[in-house]
């Protein structure tokens, strides 16, 4: 649906005034029983490849909840989370997957959630369903010959950044020039509360782009920490239970890694708490598998999405430690492009004898600084441009296919 740029300034405006966390609105409890049922957030899209698609949204009180979609102009199917042979029924944090897509197809879609008001055994009571309106969204095509995405780090808490360089550098006219967002890490200082969340991520993206565009968030070092940061996967859709998965679209095959935290295991601020350096080596043991797979070896391009650079990110534990387990695959699996985050110093560090691949580093959270990657391929060519929020192009990458 077109894009109202005034209301996009707005609300760019609203997100900048953002000073502190207030307390959540109404508490752990939930809003009082007076109060009707309501969308707190969403719906946004994870998760959408060519059979499937994730919908995802959260209520202000204990629902049952399903997603009305049709790939024509009605919304004929009912689309509900099963577990355990139960309909998932009474929560508030909604994760749907439409199964059974077609692949290239265009569907419509909206949300709808009915308050529990007494859950008995024999006799469970509901409430008037609330319904959102109707929105779209594509799944990509078997033969998509190019794909388009944009690629933020290191927001930091900093919210207003979305909007800003979206409205300036994503869209052409109202349209966005992308099939889908990454959020390379770092998107908070630490993760505190759900409202925070709420407030410097998911909807800001839900305004501008994810009720009909997905998008992807890495972990970066800083997700690692605060009090809810073990909540994170509640909110939002991988592929599998771990934050290191691959995907394809068009012809970029992507594998998405988890850098985990850039200090030692036993550091006093992890407060015992942290098993990065076992956890990385889980992780090299299935990118050692993907390099070997069909889906990966026959990609025209291979990118990697990590926040924290294997190089030119300092000398600490954890650069050095991926370093040390990630950098060779990397280079044996021939990856065209590695994307990071991490240092606030944005640069394009072109192949050399140390790393046989480029790695582009984005920017950091301040103004000036701040900086928004767009790669686009076909089956020939890769092209990368980074744009600092004043305008300025400041790094730029093309890769060509050069295997037969």
């Amino acid at each position: 649906m077109p894009f109202n740029r005034r209301s996009f300034l707005e609300k760019a405006t609203q997100l900048g005034t953002l000073s502190a966390l207030a307390p959540t609105a109404f508490g752990a409890t939930g809003p009082p029983d007076n109060e009707k049922n309501t969308f707190v957030t969403g719906p946004y899209l994870q998760n959408v490849s060519q059979t499937e698609a994730t919908i995802m949204w959260v209520t202000s009180k204990n629902s049952l909840s399903w997603v009305e979609y049709g790939a024509g102009m009605h919304l004929s199917l009912k689309g509900y989370r099963y577990r355990n042979g139960h309909i998932e029924a009474n929560n508030k944090i909604n994760k749907i997957t439409l199964k059974d897509l077609k692949p290239g197809t265009t569907y419509k879609y909206r949300i709808v959630s009915s308050e529990i008001l007494n859950f008995q055994p024999a006799k469970v009571q509901y409430a008037e369903a609330i319904k959102s309106p109707m929105y779209t969204f594509k799944t990509p095509g078997t033969n998509d010959e190019e794909v388009k995405l944009v690629i933020f780090n290191d927001i930091h808490d900093r919210p207003q950044t979305i909007p800003y360089m979206l409205y300036r550098h994503g869209y052409t006219g109202n349209k966005p020039d992308f099939d889908f967002v990454v959020f390379n890490g770092d998107c908070f200082d630490n993760v505190n509360t759900e409202q925070q969340v709420f407030e410097h991520l998911i909807n800001p993206a839900v305004d501008i782009f994810a009720k009909e565009t997905p998008f992807i968030l890495t972990q970066g070092n800083h997700e690692t920490r605060g009090a809810f940061s073990r909540n994170i996967p509640d909110y939002f859709a991988y592929p599998t239970e771990d934050y290191y998965y691959a995907f394809t679209q068009g012809p970029v095959r992507f594998v998405v890694m988890d850098s985990g935290e850039d200090k030692t295991d036993d550091n006093w601020e992890y407060s015992g708490l942290a098993a990065y350096d076992q956890y990385r080596v889980q992780e090299r043991a299935w990118l050692e598998k993907e390099i070997e797979s069909e889906a990966f070896k026959k990609a025209p391009f291979r990118v990697v999405l990590i926040h924290i650079p294997p190089f030119h990110s300092g000398d600490w534990h954890g650069p050095l430690h991926n370093r040390e387990l990630f950098a060779p695959l990397f280079a044996k699996g021939k990856v065209d492009l590695v994307l990071s985050g991490h240092t606030h110093r944005y640069g394009v560090h072109n192949p050399d004898a140390t790393h046989p691949y480029p790695i582009v580093i984005g920017g950091g959270p301040l103004e000036g600084n701040r900086t928004l990657i767009k790669l686009h391929a076909n089956a020939k060519e890769l092209n990368l441009r980074m744009i600092r929020d004043d305008g300025e192009e400041v790094g730029k990458y093309t890769a060509r296919k050069t295997k037969t």
